[in-house]
């Protein structure tokens, strides 16, 4: 009986420890915009993984693989930062691509285990392009430091979110 009653405690005292310690959430964010100009022409801007430059942040883009799943690419930031990423999936007849970011310096991006889709949807000049992601901060343990929590990773996300849509939207109605 007595054992019983310590193995209870102990089960007991197991599951308030694990309710009490958390660590981070997953984060979720989306970005979309109304572009003036066919989803063929977007999709020509953004539909290509080898090409990062409508990113207003990205200098170069260097990879290999095409647009085939587990292709790899490195964007070279304007001030010399680098991103690896890996496309992990794509349709160009659905105009979509998911990625993921498989080496980050968090002082670059403030996550950790980011991954993201585009979806390129048309009708006649009429597209709307949407950029999710998922991800966590980027510092992984509890009391993260201010420029490393949630609301630091979404603002820095949705920053290079909306950047890059007004580009892609400035590139494809300019001549249209």
């Amino acid at each position: 009986m007595k054992f019983r009653t310590l193995a209870a405690v102990a089960a007991l005292a197991t599951v308030t420890f694990a309710a009490q310690a958390h660590g981070p959430t997953r984060q979720k964010v989306s970005e979309s915009i109304e572009i003036n100009a066919p989803a063929d022409k977007v999709w020509a801007i953004v539909g290509n993984f080898q090409d990062g430059s409508w990113i207003p942040l990205v200098e170069k883009t260097e990879g290999k693989g095409g647009n085939e799943v587990k292709a790899t690419r490195t964007l070279t930031l304007k001030g010399g930062a680098t991103v690896e990423e890996e496309l992990a999936k794509y349709d160009a007849e659905k105009k979509t691509l998911m990625y993921r970011i498989n080496k980050v310096d968090v002082k670059t991006l403030p996550v950790n285990d980011y991954s993201s889709t585009i979806e390129v949807e048309g009708e006649g000049d009429k597209t709307k392009m949407t950029w999710r992601g998922a991800f966590y901060r980027g510092y992984m343990n509890n009391d993260p430091p201010p420029e490393l929590n949630d609301e630091a990773a979404k603002k820095a996300v949705l920053g290079l979110y909306k950047a890059g849509l007004e580009n892609v939207k400035a590139k494809a109605e300019k001549g249209s």
